[in-house]
């Protein structure tokens, strides 16, 4: 199989509130809209798209409509501290405060209305422990 696209359908009981929510706090504008689906692309990467599904629709199995669970997203980013003062600022929960990890990463999570998790990652550079572990292409710098 050869993919030529892949992004993640958050299911929610409130389209236009999430909709709005990845609008405001994260730059997306709609492609395509629906009062049932929405697809977004990020106004600062056309690659970057992300779409919000009502999760009663009939296009779902009945036996898995309903709400995103389990759901982490994760966005890696350019400058992380500024995100996290701009989404603190905004009155986003922070679930998990910024910090950086010895696995390669400073990052934050908060969540969206409906629970879903966010992960805002800037890759930084691992322990020594750590970069052992990677791949070395895949290395942060």
């Amino acid at each position: 199989m050869r993919a030529t696209s892949y992004y993640p359908v958050i299911m929610t009981d409130n389209v236009e509130a999430t909709t709005a929510f990845y609008r405001r706090h994260f730059q997306f504008e709609p492609l395509f809209t629906a009062d049932w689906y929405v697809h977004l692309q990020s106004t600062e990467d056309e690659k970057v798209t992300l779409a919000i599904l009502d999760g009663s629709h009939a296009t779902i199995p009945a036996s898995h409509r309903g709400k995103a669970s389990g759901l982490l997203l994760n966005f890696e980013v350019e400058d992380v501290d500024a995100v996290y003062d701009r989404l603190k600022q905004a009155g986003l929960p922070m679930l998990l405060d910024i910090r950086d990890e010895d696995f390669g990463q400073r990052h934050f999570i908060t969540a969206d209305p409906n629970g879903v998790l966010i992960d805002v990652i800037k890759p930084i550079p691992p322990s020594a422990e750590f970069a052992a572990q990677y791949e070395a292409s895949a290395l942060p710098q």
